[in-house]
C-alpha cells in the first residue's frame, strides 16, 4: 500500500503509541492530520517536532463537530483511532470523564466516518485486552465476548462493540486491534510498571508495585504495536480483515515482578528490590493473548524480543531524564493529560 500523500487521521496522537505511528506514517510521505486536546512539550509528538510535519486540530473525542470537520475538511482516507483516557486507575477515581472519551469519543468518530463514507476507506480502532473482561480461561482469543465489568474494562468492551456495529450494519471498513500492556519510549504515564520502574531505578531508587507482583501480563514493545496498526489498515478492506479483531501479543507473558526483575538486570540495577504495596484493586489477576489469528491473515509477528525491546526503551528514558533532570521534580516528572 502506497501511504505518499494519503491523508491519514491519528486520534490519540501524543500518546505513546500515537507519536512512534504518526512518525512511521511521515516516514512512508502521508499527510498526517493529528487530534490534539492538551500541548505537553514532553510527549514524544511535540519533543521531537513530528507534530510540526502534521495538521493539527485541536479539540477533544467528546465533540461530534470537531470531528466530522476534521474528516471533511481534511479529506480524510484512513483512521486510526488511538485517543482514549487509557489509565485504570483514573477510570477507577471518576469513571465518567472515561466514559465519554472512551465510548461517546468511539462512536462520536465512527459515526463521523459513516457520514463521510465518500472519503474514508479503512478505519483502524485500538481496542485492549482488558475488552475481553476477567476470564477462568485464558489466553483470550477472538470469539471470547467483549464482557468488561470495571468501568475502564467496560469502556473498552464498548468500543470494540460499537466498531464491530458500524462495520456491520453500515459496512463500514473498521478493523478492531487488541493489545496488552504496550510499553517503549514516550510513555510518561509514571504509574505505569515499565516507565514507573525505570526512572526509579535511574533515580537511584527502589521501584514500587502496586499489586503483589504475581499479576501476569502481556508486554508488547510499541514498534510491534505500530506494525500491527499499519498491518490493519492496509488489509483493511480483505475478506477476513474488515469487520474483525485482531490480538497483537509476543506471547510471552511474565508477572509484574518478572518484568520488573528484568528492567533491573538491563539497568545493572539488581540491588535495588522492588517494594510491594499491594494495593491494586478492580483490576484483572491475569491477562494474556493468543496471537495465532493476527499471523495467520496478516503475517504479523513481534520483531522484538523483551530484552530488544526493553533496551531500546531504557535508552530512550535515560537520554529523556538526563535532559530533563536540571528541572524540578514536579516539573520534570509530571504526567502529561491522556488524550
Amino acid at each position: 500500500m502506497n501511504w505518499t500523500e494519503r491523508p491519514v487521521f491519528v486520534t490519540g496522537a501524543t500518546g505513546i503509541v500515537g507519536s512512534w505511528l504518526v512518525k512511521r506514517l511521515l516516514e512512508r510521505g502521508a499527510h498526517v492530520v493529528t487530534l490534539v486536546r492538551d500541548w505537553d512539550p514532553q510527549t514524544e509528538l511535540v519533543r521531537s517536532g513530528d507534530i510540526g510535519r502534521t495538521s493539527v486540530v485541536n479539540g477533544a473525542l467528546e465533540d461530534y463537530a470537531t470531528l466530522e470537520r476534521a474528516l471533511n475538511e481534511h479529506e480524510i482516507d484512513t483512521v486510526f483511532h488511538l485517543g482514549a483516557q487509557p489509565i485504570v486507575a483514573t477510570a477507577l477515581r471518576n469513571p465518567l470523564p472515561t466514559f465519554e472519551a472512551n465510548i461517546r469519543g468511539t462512536y462520536n468518530l465512527l459515526e463521523a466516518c459513516r457520514v463521510h463514507r465518500g472519503l474514508v476507506t479503512r478505519v483502524v480502532v485500538a481496542s485492549s485486552d482488558k475488552a475481553y473482561g476477567d476470564s477462568p480461561v485464558l489466553p483470550y482469543t477472538e470469539d471470547m465476548p467483549a464482557k468488561g465489568r470495571h468501568p475502564y474494562d467496560v469502556s473498552k468492551s464498548c468500543t470494540d462493540l460499537l466498531a464491530m456495529s458500524y462495520a456491520h450494519t453500515y459496512e463500514l471498513p473498521v478493523t478492531v486491534a487488541r493489545c496488552g500492556n504496550i510499553y517503549g519510549g514516550g510513555d510518561l504515564n509514571w504509574s505505569r510498571i515499565v516507565p514507573g520502574t525505570i526512572r526509579s531505578l535511574w533515580l537511584g531508587q527502589r521501584p514500587q508495585i502496586r499489586s503483589n507482583g504475581r499479576f501476569t501480563r502481556d508486554y508488547i514493545y510499541v514498534q510491534d504495536v505500530v506494525d500491527a496498526y499499519l498491518a490493519l489498515a492496509e488489509r483493511c478492506r480483505d475478506e477476513g480483515v474488515r469487520g474483525e479483531a485482531f490480538n497483537f501479543s509476543p506471547e510471552t507473558r511474565l508477572d509484574v515482578l518478572e518484568i520488573t526483575r528484568t528492567i533491573q538486570r538491563l539497568m545493572d540495577r539488581t540491588d535495588l528490590d522492588p517494594v510491594i504495596l499491594d494495593q491494586a484493586r478492580s483490576e484483572i489477576r491475569d491477562q494474556y493473548l493468543d496471537s495465532s489469528k493476527a499471523r495467520q491473515r496478516l503475517g504479523w509477528r513481534a520483531r522484538y524480543t523483551l530484552d530488544s525491546g526493553l533496551s531500546e526503551t531504557i535508552e530512550w528514558y535515560k537520554e529523556f531524564l538526563s535532559r530533563t533532570s536540571d528541572r524540578s521534580p514536579a516539573e520534570s516528572c509530571s504526567s502529561p493529560k491522556p488524550q
